[in-house]
């Protein structure tokens, strides 16, 4: 094996290694951005939501319950109208949801399933838990959920203690099965905003992309580059002081001389060869005489 090949063998796996190290590097640097503004986004989605509940508790509540004991109007219940706002939304980009889900909840369309369920349970077990984030698979791709703790207050109570307790024009609605029982300051479900991850992904992979090419780019220019300087510095002298020896080493003394101008090694591999022919050509001679 020559030395260009050796010397390219050794490039490629340098370029090797500097590709699996920017690819890792960079892939702990983006996708971790592209992970922080997905969460970024179901924050501000989250925020809404808030929002809307509040705006039913302070605005529409009062006004509504003036007409509980005749009618119930599920526009009290802050979770309804939270669902409302964000059906708009839902309809638009259906991989976008929000939910408001309970292990006991009134309504059973509220019902948590197993994957909100571990949500719930998991703020029940950690009470100072504030929020959550998880990521799963689903047939539409990676998701990533928010989940926020909904926490019984003393105004949940009303409705939730005992269905004796509860207005009767709710009761009569939703019946006494389901949605009673609450504790005070229990958590009794959670809000979740579900974000989809495969966008995010999919712009991650391009920004991983744009470091990775120009890398390789200006690596094969530099591959050129050396390899022709290599040719031009090292191999082309060597090969041409290789035929001089092989020649004087087979008789031939009036081999003509490489010349090498310059102090590299070379150079002075190339002089240094260039006198042991003389000194070898005169031996001849003298010994000839």
């Amino acid at each position: 094996m020559g030395i260009r090949a050796k010397f390219n063998i050794l490039l490629a796996l340098v370029w090797i290694v500097g590709v699996v190290a920017l690819f890792l590097v960079s892939s702990l640097v983006i996708d971790r951005l592209a992970k922080d503004d997905v969460v970024q986004t179901a924050r501000l989605m989250m925020e809404g939501a808030t929002g809307a509940r509040n705006y039913t508790a302070t605005e529409l509540e009062p006004l509504l319950k003036r007409d509980i004991k005749t009618a119930f109007h599920p526009q009290i219940v802050a979770s309804y109208s939270a669902k409302k706002s964000f059906a708009a939304l839902h309809s638009a980009y259906p991989d976008y949801s929000y939910s408001e889900v309970a292990l006991n909840p009134t309504n059973p369309d509220d019902r948590a399933n197993d994957w909100q369920s571990d949500i719930i349970n998991d703020f029940r077990t950690h009470p100072d838990k504030r929020e959550a984030v998880v990521q799963r698979a689903t047939p539409m791709g990676p998701v990533l959920d928010l989940a926020k703790p909904i926490v019984n207050g003393p105004a949940c109570l009303v409705c939730h203690s005992t269905p004796q307790a509860a207005p009767a024009t709710m009761v009569a609605v939703y019946g006494t099965n389901n949605g009673f029982g609450w504790r005070p300051n229990e958590v009794i479900g959670a809000q979740i905003v579900s974000v989809p991850v495969t966008d995010a992904a999919q712009r991650a992979g391009q920004i991983r992309g744009v470091f990775i090419l120009p890398f390789t780019a200006v690596f094969a220019v530099l591959f050129v580059l050396i390899n022709i300087v290599l040719n031009v510095v090292v191999i082309s002298p060597v090969e041409k002081i290789t035929k001089v020896v092989e020649a004087v080493s087979l008789g031939d003394i009036d081999a003509p001389e490489y010349v090498r101008a310059g102090s590299d090694q070379i150079a002075r591999l190339a002089n240094a060869i260039n006198l042991m022919r003389r000194s070898l050509s005169q031996a001849i001679r003298m010994l000839g005489s």
